[in-house]
């Protein structure tokens, strides 16, 4: 049975079971092998089943995706494309992460980069799973907070969107229906 992909990741490899990572920007301490059993860990503890693909990228190519898909024009921090109708043929869906972001954030939070990358995948996991911090009355910013501490991340990426306030130049993660069936943020 084929299944046709749509979004950034359309023309990646399509393997079951075997999540495609890939680096297109280097932050110390990360790795496609660290980055992949975190990923493994975080969809145990969300309860997500199917493959996840991540692409760590540099704000122009996440600028793009934000801007063809929720009609944003400028970074981000993490975007998350849920599989159309695709979970329950083993995909789950896309998560693209700037690392630029996830570096200038690190450095504002007293973090790691791979610190912070493991934050925003944790996120893009939660909306792949069907959570949406603009919706939900709180319930994505408690799992996601459980889940931090259950895989001992730093705190989690909701619970700081008030300190972000503060600092309008630093963009937000959204959340979004895409144009094209599925979800962003």
């Amino acid at each position: 049975m084929k299944f046709r992909r749509e979004g950034p990741f359309a023309a990646l490899p399509f393997v079951f079971g075997m999540p495609v990572i890939i680096l297109k920007a280097k932050l110390a301490g990360t790795s496609s092998a660290s980055l992949g059993h975190f990923l493994a860990r975080a969809q145990r503890a969300a309860g997500l089943r199917g493959e996840v693909n991540v692409l760590v990228s540099r704000n122009r190519e996440i600028r793009e995706f934000n801007r063809r898909y929720r009609g944003q024009d400028k970074a981000t921090d993490v975007l998350s494309f849920p599989a159309d109708g695709g979970a329950g043929q083993g995909f789950a869906g896309d998560i693209a992460i700037s690392a630029e972001m996830a570096a200038r954030s690190a450095r504002r939070f007293g973090h790691t980069p791979a610190e912070e990358v493991k934050i925003l995948l944790l996120h893009g996991v939660l909306h792949l799973a069907g959570y949406d911090h603009e919706s939900d009355n709180g319930s994505m910013a408690r799992t996601e907070e459980r889940l931090r501490a259950q895989l001992g991340l730093p705190t989690a990426l909701i619970a700081r969107s008030g300190a972000d306030d503060a600092h309008p130049a630093l963009p937000r993660t959204g959340y979004a229906r895409r144009r094209k069936k599925g979800r962003s943020g």
